[in-house]
C-alpha cells in the first residue's frame, strides 16, 4: 500500500419532524524601486555610460543552454507519458497500472486535472471504479487489493477537485456524492481505514479553498454528520481529516449559521467536540486538539452557540489541562485566551 499523501434554553427546537443528522499590493516606493535600475550621476562621464549600456551582456555558457534544452526535452517526454497513461485508462487491461502509476504522477503535472476531466470517458471510468466495490462495503469485504485500486482513482478525483478550473465542474456533477457510502463505513480494518481516509482527502481538497460555492453544496448534503461520526470513531489521521472538514464549514458564514440554525444542529457538533476533548485528556495528540480548540472559537462568534458554551464547554479547555502540550504553540494558546475571553460574562 503506498503512502496517502492525500493523501478539523439555547436556541428553540427545530420544528417539525426533520432530523438533520440523517439529512498587497501598495504603492511602491520610487526611491526604494529605483535602487534596482542602473541610472548615472550628472557628473559621470556620458561616453562611458553609452559604451556600458551598448556592450550586451555576456552569452550564456552553452552548457547552461543545453541542460535548459534537455530539462525542456524531459517535461515534454513525461507529458507525453500522461498522456498515454491517460489513455490506458480506457483499457480494462492497462487500467489498474495506468491508475496507480498518474496517482504517483499527480503532483507533478499541474494540469492533470484538465486532462482527466476533458478526456473522453474518463469521468466515467473513474466513477465505475468508485462503484465497483459497493458490494463489498455491506457485508465488510473489501481487500487491500481492492482497496489501493479504488483509493487511486479517488486521488486522480482530488486532483480534479483541487483545480480551480474543474472544481466547480465537479460539484456540478454532483461527484462527491459518490463517495458518501465510503464515509458510511464503521470496519476498523486497514483497507476501510484507507478508504475513508482517501474519501476524506477529496473534501478536503474541495473545501481548503474557502469557496462558498463548495460549502452550499456540501450543506446540501450530509457530509456534517459523517464527519462527525468519523470524528467521534475513526483513526487520529481520519478524525484530523474529518474535523478540518467541519472547522472550514464553520469558518464559512453560511456554515456557521446553518450549524447554529437549530438546537440538534448545534448539539450535535458540541456533543462530539466535547468527547473528542475528554479522548485527547488521554491522547494529548496536538494536532487534533488545535482543529478542536478552533471549532470552539467560531462556535463562540455565534451569540446563541456562545450562550450555550457557556454551560457546556469541557472543563479541560477551562483548566490547564493541556497548559504542557500547548506551551510551544502560541497561535493555537492565542485561540483558546480568545475562546475563554468571548465566553466570559461580559461578553454578550
Amino acid at each position: 500500500m503506498h503512502t496517502n499523501s492525500h493523501l478539523h434554553p439555547y436556541l428553540q427546537p427545530s420544528s417539525g419532524n426533520a432530523n438533520p443528522l440523517a439529512s498587497s499590493l501598495q504603492h511602491g516606493n520610487m526611491n526604494a524601486l529605483s535602487q534596482h535600475f542602473p541610472t548615472r550621476s550628472t557628473g559621470s562621464d556620458p561616453f562611458v555610460y553609452a559604451q556600458m549600456m551598448n556592450n550586451p551582456p555576456p552569452s550564456m555558457p552553452s552548457n547552461y543552454v543545453m541542460q535548459q534544452q534537455e530539462v525542456h526535452k524531459l517535461a515534454q517526454m513525461d507529458e507525453e507519458k500522461i498522456y498515454v497513461l491517460v489513455l490506458d485508462l480506457l483499457n480494462p487491461a492497462t487500467r489498474e497500472k495506468a491508475l496507480l502509476d498518474l496517482s504517483k504522477k499527480r503532483e507533478q503535472y499541474e494540469d492533470l486535472a484538465l486532462v482527466l476531466w476533458y478526456s473522453y470517458g474518463v469521468i466515467p471510468v473513474l466513477l465505475q471504479e468508485i462503484v465497483t466495490v459497493y458490494p463489498l462495503l455491506i457485508p465488510p469485504t473489501l481487500s487491500g487489493g481492492a482497496s489501493n485500486r479504488v483509493c487511486n482513482a479517488l486521488a486522480l478525483l482530488q486532483c480534479v477537485a483541487n483545480h480551480n478550473e474543474t472544481r466547480s465542474l465537479f460539484l456540478q456533477a454532483h461527484i462527491p456524492l459518490y463517495l458518501y457510502p465510503f464515509l458510511n463505513t464503521t470496519s476498523k480494518t486497514r483497507p476501510f481505514e484507507y478508504l475513508r481516509l482517501t474519501s476524506l482527502g477529496v473534501i478536503g481538497a474541495l473545501v481548503k479553498n474557502d469557496n462558498p460555492e463548495v460549502i452550499s453544496f456540501l450543506l446540501s448534503t450530509e457530509i456534517i454528520p459523517l464527519c462527525l461520526r468519523i470524528m467521534e470513531t475513526g483513526s487520529e489521521l481520519s478524525k484530523t481529516v474529518a474535523i478540518f472538514v467541519v472547522q472550514k464549514i464553520l469558518l464559512d458564514d453560511t456554515g456557521l449559521y446553518y450549524i447554529c440554525q437549530t438546537y440538534e444542529r448545534f448539539y450535535a457538533v458540541a456533543t462530539v467536540l466535547h468527547n473528542m476533548v475528554n479522548q485527547l485528556v488521554e491522547t494529548q495528540a496536538m494536532r487534533l486538539l488545535k482543529h478542536v480548540i478552533r471549532c470552539y472559537l467560531r462556535l463562540s462568534e455565534n451569540s446563541r452557540a456562545r450562550e450555550a458554551l457557556r454551560q457546556c464547554l469541557p472543563e479541560p479547555l477551562r483548566d490547564s489541562t493541556f497548559h504542557q502540550v500547548l506551551k510551544d504553540d502560541i497561535a493555537t494558546k492565542r485561540c483558546l485566551g480568545q475562546l475563554l475571553l468571548n465566553l466570559s460574562d461580559g461578553i454578550n
